[in-house]
């Protein structure tokens, strides 16, 4: 069912990959809640996803952008305000990727230029987003910008790499700017720390399927899934939150609150 939501606003979704990606959920939810909006990608990842069956089924268009560089940015926010007829509403950051995870270096063997690239890509982008985004004036009052976070960015996940400390920064990125933002242009920033998720590249990481069923037995509600969270977002870009900036906001299913639950008792007893 549709609320109206988003009637009238404009945006940019970053990062849909394929129908398992969060982005790809937001995307359909803010087409069904009233929202026009600009899809992108880095060109890569344009080449190896289904953005266009996307683009296609929101009537929207694909500007292709590397979210690392400035000039990509900049073009990307001045083709969408064009594109859309307007200033923006709302920005989503789902971005993030780690060299080292992905050809599994440990984490006491790291190599440092790709760390320095997973910062830069998971991290850097929220910044360089969002400090492009003030320069060229591109958010209306009041506008929303949320980027998608993990809670290895507070607690310690083997699997997860140096990739914890790239949402770690993304969390600070999100209150520091949010300070700023708010005071200058009214303008809301914050991350969502989302339950283990089974889209392409969370299911890429080693011992995946293990720490999901480790959430989902910990977390009272069990795991939010990727519809869950489009929906929660959906209310972020919307005018119902308006005086909500600066957060972490954890959509786990209860799991960052929970010591320990009868789901885990049981599956250690047997």
């Amino acid at each position: 069912m549709a609320y109206n939501l988003l009637k009238g606003k404009r945006g940019i979704i970053t990062g849909a990959l394929d129908e398992n990606s969060i982005a790809w959920k937001v995307a359909l939810k803010a087409k069904e809640e009233g929202a026009t909006f600009i899809l992108t990608n880095a060109p890569v990842a344009l080449r190896m996803g289904k953005i266009n069956e996307l683009a296609a089924a929101c009537d929207t268009e694909v500007i292709p952008a590397d979210a690392t560089k400035i000039e990509d940015i900049e073009a990307l926010y001045q083709q969408s305000m064009e594109k859309l007829g307007g200033k923006l509403d709302f920005v989503l950051h789902s971005i993030g990727m780690s060299p080292n995870v992905r050809k599994g270096r440990d984490y006491g063997n790291l190599n440092y230029d790709w760390f320095l690239k997973s910062l830069d890509i998971s991290a850097l982008s929220f910044h360089k987003m969002l400090q492009t985004a003030e320069k060229l004036d591109v958010l209306n009052e009041y506008g929303s910008v949320v980027g998608l976070s993990y809670i290895a960015a507070q607690r310690t996940f083997d699997t997860y790499g140096d990739m914890a400390q790239a949402k770690a920064v993304l969390e600070s990125i999100a209150r520091s700017y949010g300070a700023r933002y708010g005071m200058s242009k009214k303008v809301r920033v914050n991350t969502i720390s989302q339950s283990p998720t089974k889209t392409t590249a969370g299911t890429g990481i080693d011992g995946f399927d293990a720490f999901y069923e480790y959430a989902d037995r910990m977390s009272p509600l069990g795991n939010a899934t990727a519809d869950d969270c489009a929906n929660y977002i959906i209310t972020l870009f919307s005018d119902m939150t308006r005086m909500v900036t600066m957060q972490n906001l954890f959509h786990d299913g209860g799991f960052s609150a929970s010591g320990i639950t009868d789901g885990i008792i049981d599956k250690m007893k047997n």
